[in-house]
């Protein structure tokens, strides 16, 4: 894990990038409570919602809360779906110099995303967030979803020989320049989760963790279908594993 750079430049915005698919039901809580606590702690921001693709009232939600709150975005992914490919077009959609992405059904905490604020201002290039190091929690995690994230995270840690345990985890912040020499981000699902990180560890970016709280959505149904996603995790994987090993440091950060 390497050190901060106390000559980062300081901070001017953070850009809260949050896909979201049929969550007309969560949305309210989720950008209300985000958009309090970043008041209330001078967070500059702003909150760009994507909506990919919803069949139900998440657009009308949005556009409704956007009289509420002045620093929502509210953006349609027009063109292909996925998890991962909302996250990109609001990454490049997004105006800030550093972002956060959060999940729309308010499972993380809008508390730990004012601390990755303040961590990426201290000169870090990454926060992520783990759940479970000391510190960290969760609420209402079903049993067979944790079991499944704990062998994928055990067989990344050994895969790339880091000590980072909930790299699966979307929540996590990352200076512009991250995102910038992350790309091209290919992932189009949710293994984008591992992608940005993994590339922004192999590349030499620095990064820290640190413990947050998660907990289980109140409305509608999780998007993430395991079954679904074990060889796309495994392929976004082994791309990056060979780009570490085999690239010769062609994509490291200069």
């Amino acid at each position: 894990m390497n050190a901060p750079n106390p000559a980062a430049s300081r901070l001017k915005l953070f850009s809260v990038v949050i896909p979201a698919r049929d969550e007309e039901e969560s949305l309210p809580a989720t950008l209300e409570h985000l958009y309090i606590e970043f008041s209330l702690n001078q967070v500059p921001h702003e909150i760009v919602v994507v909506d990919d693709g919803s069949k139900d009232r998440t657009w009308e939600v949005l556009l409704q809360l956007k009289e509420k709150i002045p620093s929502l975005r509210p953006l349609q992914n027009t063109g292909d779906h996925g998890f991962g490919r909302a996250i990109t077009y609001g990454l490049r959609h997004s105006s800030g110099d550093a972002v956060v992405i959060m999940m729309a059904d308010e499972s993380d905490d809008a508390r730990d995303a004012v601390r990755y604020w303040k961590l990426l201002n201290e000169g870090w290039d990454c926060v992520f967030g783990s759940r479970f190091i000391k510190g960290g929690g969760t609420i209402d995690y079903p049993r067979v979803k944790l079991m499944v994230n704990r062998l994928a995270n055990f067989f990344i840690r050994c895969l790339f020989r880091i000590p980072l345990n909930d790299t699966t985890n979307a929540f996590k912040a990352y200076r512009r320049t991250v995102v910038q020499g992350c790309e091209p981000l290919i992932a189009p699902h949710f293994n984008l989760t591992v992608e940005i990180p993994l590339k922004a560890v192999v590349r030499g970016f620095s990064w820290t963790v640190v413990p947050i709280t998660w907990r289980n959505r109140r409305f509608g149904v999780a998007k993430l279908k395991i079954k679904e996603m074990g060889s796309r995790y495994f392929f976004i994987c082994a791309y990056i594993w060979l780009e570490k090993y085999f690239s010769r440091g062609d994509y490291k950060r200069r």
